[in-house]
């Protein structure tokens, strides 16, 4: 746990490239079965705070990327991942892609109008991106399933 504590503190290096080996660090850790659901929320909200607030585009997907894992062994609710809404429109197309596929990842009904605009979005992969998302929220409804791409 202690390793988990000093890799969120990491996460305010001023190293840009130390940043980005921490939040691949920490991918690591959400994709395996080390971490609790609580620990796991705590470091996807300490994520998500960074994709917001990170200027560099390398470190931002590393970080989009290491919360996208999460979902491989945890059921996280939209109010943890939903912040990230404020960015997407200035996002780049893969960081956008990231957060389509978190937000659908939530399975929350709540998180369709937010991936609905996308499905408009000029850039072709963004729409696509934004279908798979808005589809992954109608089959957890009907029979509890997690994520499963």
């Amino acid at each position: 746990m202690n390793d988990v504590f000093a890799a969120l503190e990491a996460l305010t290096d001023r190293d840009p490239d130390r940043r980005d080996v921490v939040a691949d660090v920490l991918g690591d850790l959400l994709r395996g079965t080390a971490l609790d659901t609580d620990t796991a929320r705590l470091v996807v909200g300490r994520l998500v705070s960074l994709a917001i607030n990170e200027p560099v585009t390398k470190v931002r997907e590393s970080v989009l990327n290491s919360i996208s894992e999460a979902f491989n062994h945890h059921r996280l609710p939209l109010d943890l991942v939903e912040p990230l809404t404020a960015a997407m429109p200035t996002m780049e197309r893969e960081l956008l892609e990231h957060s389509l596929y978190i937000l659908g990842a939530t399975h929350a009904t709540q998180a369709r109008p937010l991936i609905e605009p996308f499905l408009h979005h000029p850039d072709p992969a963004v729409r696509e991106e934004a279908g798979h998302a808005a589809a992954e929220i109608t089959p957890a409804e009907s029979d509890g399933l997690t994520h499963n791409s």
